[in-house]
């Protein structure tokens, strides 16, 4: 199984040009990696126009209908017409910031796959959460309630991104044994949930201040098939050395 890189570009950079120039050298850098799958996430305003690269065109977020009056929104239909496989769902930002719940990102894990794009979920503990113990618990029912009645012939589309709040931005990143015995409980409770085959073959990322010095850290540990790249993606040459492994 190849590695998934996945970069995540956030609300960056400011300009349509400083995009170009970002698409230009991970065009030119990624020609030849073979070994690698990657992804790359832009925001929307600069989603079009990069259908043929050397990477997979992914979006951060996007609502849970097609159409409609909705304000602001970008539904899965628009995605899939601008060449975009993945789509990022359930991010930390988002459910922190936004007050999305797990209800929401359920209704748009079902709609993704309905579209038959490529939902990265991303799933994750708060500082707080983890200094209770309470990291198996918020995973569990993040995994529970965001896969709800998703059918599992479906599920073997969906990425699940680990990616504790606590690393994320902080360059405090999640030590590799315990980012690995994160996974391995996700792991555990998709088995309960679709079954041990499915749970073997899912893809399941590592994302939280990870940078090209700590990269092999994570994708050394079997178990853990990728990672979501966050500001590091932003530098070209800090993501090419990512990619390239």
């Amino acid at each position: 199984m190849k590695s998934l890189i996945v970069a995540n570009w956030k609300m960056n950079p400011l300009s349509q040009k400083a995009a170009s120039q970002l698409f230009d050298s991970l065009k030119r850098g990624l020609k030849n990696v073979r070994k690698t799958e990657v992804v790359v996430c832009p925001p929307f305003v600069y989603l079009s126009g990069n259908r043929l690269t050397s990477f997979k065109l992914g979006a951060q977020d996007c609502f849970w209908q097609d159409k409609g009056a909705f304000t602001g929104e970008i539904s899965p239909q628009m995605l899939k017409d601008l060449g975009v496989r993945y789509v990022i769902l359930g991010h930390s930002e988002r459910r922190q910031v936004m007050g999305e719940a797990d209800e929401m990102v359920n209704k748009k894990i079902k709609e993704v796959l309905r579209l038959k794009l490529w939902p990265i979920v991303c799933v994750g503990e708060t500082a707080q959460e983890r200094k209770k113990g309470e990291t198996f618990q918020v995973l569990k029912r993040e995994i529970k309630e965001g896969f709800k009645n998703v059918p599992k012939s479906q599920m073997s589309k969906v990425v699940i991104a680990y990616e504790p709040i606590w690393a994320i931005g902080t360059g405090n990143p999640c030590l590799a044994d315990d980012a690995l015995t994160a996974v391995l409980f996700i792991r555990k409770v998709i088995s309960q949930i679709f079954g041990m085959a499915l749970a073997k073959k899912i893809r399941i990322l590592y994302g939280g201040s990870a940078n090209s010095q700590n990269a092999g850290d994570y994708l050394n540990q079997e178990g853990i098939n990728g990672l979501l790249v966050g500001g590091a993606s932003l530098k070209p040459k800090e993501f090419l050395k990512i990619a390239r492994g």
